[in-house]
């Protein structure tokens, strides 16, 4: 799994979302890399396993032709009070790393693969993914 060597601090702040102010991704928007992507239609958050397990669904389907990028990292911790722990006693311990995703950025490219192959892997990949995912293809 994916996840940084060293973090500056333990714990970050949640962070709030306002459901009125709607922001879209303005970097890592455009394919750079690969014929074909998976592009966030939603925001969220992704963990780090589900990244892992959104690569190894794509790799499978890939065998051993074709290339993918990966073009999103976890650097976000995230915490988690332990099962049956009552309210209070200050925040919980790190539990993993996640990434935050605002629509409009792309996730994995791929490329060197037919188009049906590269669309099947990508939908299988954004099953896998906590956001609504698109798939696009390089014109």
């Amino acid at each position: 799994m994916l996840f940084p060597k060293k973090v500056k601090f333990r714990k970050w702040q949640t962070g709030r979302s306002n459901p009125k102010k709607k922001t879209v991704e303005t970097r890592g928007t455009v394919l750079a890399f690969g014929n074909f992507g998976l592009k966030a239609e939603t925001a969220g958050r992704i963990k780090s396993n589900q990244i892992e397990s959104a690569r190894k669904t794509i790799s499978r389907q890939m065998h051993k032709t074709g290339k993918l990028w990966i073009r999103i990292f976890p650097d976000r911790p995230f915490t988690a009070k332990g099962a049956e722990v009552g309210m209070g006693k200050g925040k919980g311990d790190p539990k993993g790393y996640e990434v935050q995703v605002k629509p409009g950025r792309i996730l994995f490219e791929v490329d060197g693969l037919t188009e049906e192959i590269s669309r099947e892997a990508l939908r299988k990949a954004g099953a896998k993914l906590a956001v609504k995912t698109r798939i696009i293809q390089r014109v």
